[in-house]
């Protein structure tokens, strides 16, 4: 349809920028159809990509290609699609990402997945010097996670040997059980169900 209405534009993304839209803060949702010029104008132009995954592994709409974006060096971070997500949990987002990029023959860094999930999801958005991270001064706005809420994450976590393996453990058995407190404007919270 895009095709049509814009038979002049390259792609799909070429009719946005044509409008003056690809800029900083400017997020595009999914692009799993990207193709390298594509990648090379979201990095030009600052613009950064919310990657979907359980939207895209429920819709089968495509596999978000982890290494190509790497490689073009976009700024992505994970989100859950509220019309196609499946879930809205950190930890089954990160998972699926890993699993998406395991389908194409690539690895995840673990440490990373969680970077883009926390802080470089607020990069992205053009935020990271408010909320992120817990550097002094951002907004203080977190969870504590307990890795051992559930017998099999428990067990999980115990044998793990690194934090490569703590953090994978949390991400592939993880839900909502883990979150132990909420920190809400630097106030800790018992019952994180109403924030």
């Amino acid at each position: 349809w895009a095709k049509q209405l814009y038979p002049q534009a390259r792609s799909y993304l070429d009719v946005y920028e044509s409008f003056g839209m690809l800029r900083p803060r400017s997020i595009y949702a999914h692009c799993i159809w990207l193709d390298d010029t594509d990648r090379q104008r979201l990095q030009a132009t600052g613009s950064a990509i919310a990657v979907c995954p359980t939207s895209n592994l429920f819709l089968g709409s495509g596999l978000f290609d982890f290494a190509k974006t790497e490689a073009a060096q976009v700024s992505w971070g994970l989100a859950s699609d509220v019309g196609g997500g499946t879930s809205f949990s950190p930890f089954k987002t990160m998972f699926a990402a890993y699993q998406i990029a395991r389908l194409q023959g690539q690895s995840l860094d673990v440490k990373k997945l969680w970077w883009h999930h926390t802080a470089g999801a607020a990069k992205a958005l053009g935020l990271d010097k408010q909320v992120g991270n817990l550097a002094a001064g951002l907004e203080a706005d977190a969870i504590v996670l307990d890795p051992r809420a559930t017998s099999l994450g428990a067990r999980r976590f115990n044998q793990a040997q690194s934090l490569d393996e703590k953090l994978f453990a949390m991400m592939a058995l993880g839900d909502d059980r883990l979150v132990h407190r909420c920190v809400v404007g630097g106030k800790a919270m018992i019952d994180c169900s109403e924030h």
